[in-house]
């Protein structure tokens, strides 16, 4: 286990198999030294973690639907990776969507539950650019969708 692994596993995480996509797409594509993971959708386990914002879903509940999304993108960037998340070398952006109400305006907050995990878990090489978008429904109703830019060696 690499150094990244064994921070998530201090945190009580351990990195499930890259979840496979829903759709006709690829789950990342690497061109040069970058990765591109598709977007993530809240999904611990077989649990869809659905909900919106502002309407039926804390905020807090939300932060905790991001750090799944957190999750399964570094699952993916240890696949992308050959199964050796060590070859992280920096988390470039995230984009965040969430799932919420017209006058709902803490997306960012909800948001930082991935920014956390990942901070967390990487120290600077999880340091990254980041957006953080409303969107007024997403796949399968859940809460928050996140997709990432990464560079590995």
């Amino acid at each position: 286990m690499g150094q990244y692994e064994e921070a998530l596993a201090d945190m009580g995480i351990t990195l499930p198999e890259a979840p496979a996509p829903a759709a006709n797409y690829v789950p990342y594509v690497q061109v040069g030294d970058m990765v591109y993971v598709s977007g993530q959708i809240a999904k611990d386990g077989d649990t869809l973690l659905t909900g919106k914002l502002g309407a039926d879903m804390s905020t807090e509940d939300g932060e905790k639907a991001a750090e799944v999304c957190a999750i399964a993108l570094l699952a993916q960037v240890k696949a992308a990776c050959g199964g050796d998340l060590d070859r992280l070398v920096r988390v470039v952006k995230l984009t965040g969507f969430v799932n919420s109400t017209p006058d709902y305006t803490e997306q960012p907050a909800v948001i930082n539950g991935a920014s956390n995990l990942i901070g967390d878990a990487l120290g600077d090489a999880g340091k990254h650019a980041r957006a953080a978008v409303s969107a007024p429904s997403l796949p399968f109703g859940v809460a928050v969708e996140i997709d990432g830019v990464f560079q590995v060696r």
